[in-house]
């Protein structure tokens, strides 16, 4: 018994060792980031052209200046965004209609100098959402009284449909890595029999935010008074499994557990660079999104 105490506080002495460190890391050469996530509401769309950064640069993105910028509609439309800041070219879809219907095909093409990217996108459908609900929850070991917030949807059927729900409390966009809440069908991936269902719990739950106060205790996520909106965005497959990569390459546990989490490594992107230069390499995404939305502010009285 006391040879295995001893085993054990010397395996606990080994894990609470934390010797800090500072690698010298080279710096990788520079890629270019497009990220062109637009949709077919009536509003400013923005794609941003950006460059990469060493690992340990903390500041803004360098955005990338004298793009032409165009996507080009199936119907031979071509939609012209307009620099307005550096990296960041808009198309004002509210002054000038939507880009795009469902089951719209459309191609992005960016021109940097003589370098020629380009990718597509499929507008695919997406269901209404119903209601908004909230519930109250008692004190628990982790959480004090809370309140909660669900969104109630129904995915339409035929298998393959993948979704980006979005969540704003207050006004505010939920865009942490843990807040990415995606949907293949109604539940989390595809082989999962849940076709033309309700959208299953943890997602409808997943617009909830998880805030610490001041003592890094749970706070109750929604109070009095507290708006939730919600968006369901659709999306493509390959976009599926891009925010997923994203998700879990940014949304790190840390600590002795990071030993058991997937290593860090490029995740993929749809934009196809039409050039024969090696040295050049691009990241991010082009998605258009059919878009429904709905809001609710708490009352606890209705409760």
């Amino acid at each position: 018994m006391r040879k295995a105490f001893l085993y054990l506080i010397g395996i606990l002495s080994i894990l609470s060792c934390e010797d800090q460190i500072t690698p010298d890391l080279e710096d990788a050469p520079a890629i270019l980031i497009i990220d062109a996530f637009l949709t077919n509401q009536d509003s400013v769309q923005t794609i941003r052209i950006a460059q990469s950064q060493p690992y340990f640069d903390n500041s803004a993105l360098q955005g990338v200046s004298g793009a032409t910028v165009l996507v080009n509609h199936i119907d031979g439309t071509v939609y012209e965004f307009v620099e307005v800041a550096p990296g960041y070219y808009r198309y004002d879809a509210l002054a000038n209609g939507s880009i795009a219907r469902i089951q719209d095909s459309l191609t992005l093409q960016v021109t940097i100098g003589e370098d020629l990217f380009q990718a597509g996108s499929r507008v695919n459908r997406v269901p209404n959402i119903d209601s908004i609900t909230f519930r109250f929850e008692e004190e628990n070991l982790f959480l004090p009284d809370s309140y909660f917030a669900e969104f109630w949807s129904r995915d339409p059927l035929g298998p393959g449909d993948t979704y980006w729900i979005k969540s704003y409390k207050n006004g505010q966009y939920l865009n942490q890595p843990n807040e990415i809440n995606i949907a293949y069908d109604a539940g989390f991936s595809e082989g999962g029999d849940v076709d033309g269902l309700i959208f299953i719990p943890p997602i409808r739950d997943g617009i909830n935010p998880f805030e610490e106060d001041e003592n890094d205790d749970f706070v109750s996520p929604f109070e009095d008074g507290d708006s939730v909106y919600v968006e369901i965005h659709s999306i493509s497959n390959e976009t599926f499994r891009f925010l997923n990569d994203v998700r879990i390459q940014t949304d790190r546990p840390g600590g002795f557990a990071e030993l058991f989490s997937v290593p860090l490594s490029n995740v993929r992107s749809n934009i196809i660079y039409r050039g024969t230069d090696p040295e050049i390499a691009v990241a991010g995404f082009f998605n258009v999104a059919a878009v429904t939305g709905a809001g609710k502010r708490l009352d606890v009285t209705d409760l």
